[in-house]
């Protein structure tokens, strides 16, 4: 028999079996803790800290990713208090510069749920918006579910981006297209067609 622990959502007694992450308890339970980075089908990745929560623990409190933390008996996790609702407003501005304007998507959802000011630090980004929030999904997912590791990560910093690599992606991945459902903002879909992937060469990195 697996063992279950008992902990508190929001004031509910909660019971989830043990190694489970607070945010797949809460979601059993019907408790809503918003994600961008999350995918049932990839291990925990944590990049977005949107699903921050507040945990109890003894006297202290401290704020995890909900994605990643597992669940403890006895603890006591809050997902919306004056700490949690900053947090995830501020993410959500620092998130929008990068999104064209029909790329917002849920994003605009959870900017009126948490009250954030969108164009808050656009004036300060110069750059041509991008629209990838760099929550790794669609690299995950290629590497984790699809096994083919045909699109990753280059660069650092502000220069960091997708792209993917021709000679895992060509003729491949024209058929394949499961990393198009994963991608929060629709960008993959939108910038690809074909074997065409628009901006997101590695060639195009190496050369720009």
């Amino acid at each position: 028999m697996e063992e279950q622990v008992t902990l508190e959502i929001d004031g509910k007694k909660v019971k989830a079996k043990a190694g489970d992450t607070i945010l797949k308890a809460a979601r059993e339970a019907d408790i809503e803790i918003p994600t961008l980075c999350q995918h049932d089908k990839l291990a925990a990745y944590g990049a977005c800290r949107i699903c921050s929560v507040e945990v109890e623990k003894g006297r202290g409190s401290r704020v995890v990713v909900a994605c990643g933390y597992p669940v403890e008996e006895g603890i006591k996790v809050k997902t919306r208090s004056p700490r949690i609702d900053k947090i995830r407003k501020v993410i959500l501005e620092l998130v929008a510069p990068v999104l064209s304007k029909d790329g917002i998507g849920s994003i605009k959802t959870l900017a009126s749920e948490y009250k954030a000011d969108l164009n808050r630090f656009i004036p300060q980004f110069k750059a041509k918006p991008t629209r990838c929030i760099l929550c790794g999904q669609c690299v995950r997912y290629c590497s984790e579910v699809v096994g083919r590791n045909a699109i990753g990560f280059v660069g650092r910093g502000v220069g960091r981006r997708v792209v993917f690599f021709p000679e895992r992606a060509s003729g491949y991945c024209s058929a394949c297209q499961q990393c198009f459902a994963v991608c929060p903002t629709g960008k993959i879909a939108s910038e690809t067609t074909g074997d065409v992937f628009l901006g997101f060469s590695i060639d195009d990195y190496i050369s720009g």
